[in-house]
């Protein structure tokens, strides 16, 4: 079983894509993991990698793609994956296909959490982290137990940099016009499902499960 989860920044793709690959067994592949992997191993994709993400570029889709086709080659995709970040873009997509086709394979459903703009903007605006041990918290949704100290370990909570409305409101717009024509090319091949991710997680969860393909697995 092979799927693509998708997901404006702030929709809950880490914590669906955690509960899907519990639930089903199948590899977790997100992109930002697999580019530090691979920019870490030295081999020559990897330097390649690193050398874009080190002068703050785009990667080239060229580049993506080549490390994605390694990482689906290894052995805990042969049950199936989950694709977490890729792909972002139309020529992604479509090389994606041909990529999978040569292996007699597909991407069986892919699965979309839509929430609306605001709401990403005010789950965002209200996300603090822990600086010491990478704690996590949400002052609407999930605060601390002490105004402004982590749980974990009691060090200052603070907001990340790029947590402020005005950076959130880019990043939104960035993903709305790089998804756009990924949501009609799915829709196209009939394989795209919806789902409000604005509800609560377990809700999410169920109706996501609802759209893969071995929900009675």
């Amino acid at each position: 079983m092979n799927l693509i989860l998708i997901g404006p920044p702030g929709a809950g793709k880490g914590t669906q894509a955690k509960n899907i690959v519990e639930k089903y067994g199948i590899a977790h592949i997100s992109t930002g993991d697999m580019f530090r992997e691979t920019a870490a191993s030295g081999s020559e994709v990897g330097k390649k990698l690193q050398s874009f993400m080190s002068a703050g570029k785009l990667v080239p889709d060229d580049v993506v793609i080549e490390v994605v086709k390694n990482r689906l080659a290894k052995a805990d995709c042969v049950k199936g994956f989950l694709l977490d970040g890729f792909p972002r873009t139309d020529p992604q997509a479509q090389a994606l296909d041909l990529m999978l086709a040569a292996g007699k394979q597909k991407i069986d459903a892919v699965l979309c959490l839509k929430i609306d703009d605001s709401e990403i903007v005010r789950r965002l605006s209200s996300r603090r982290v822990c600086p010491s041990c990478g704690g996590s918290f949400n002052l609407v949704s999930q605060p601390p137990k002490v105004d402004g100290i982590c749980d974990f370990c009691a060090a200052k909570i603070v907001q990340r940099a790029d947590d402020n409305e005005q950076t959130i409101r880019q990043r939104l717009q960035v993903y709305h016009q790089q998804t756009s024509p990924l949501i009609a090319y799915y829709t196209k091949r009939g394989i795209l499902n919806s789902v409000d991710g604005s509800r609560a997680v377990n809700e999410v969860f169920k109706d996501l499960c609802a759209f893969i393909p071995t929900a009675g697995h």
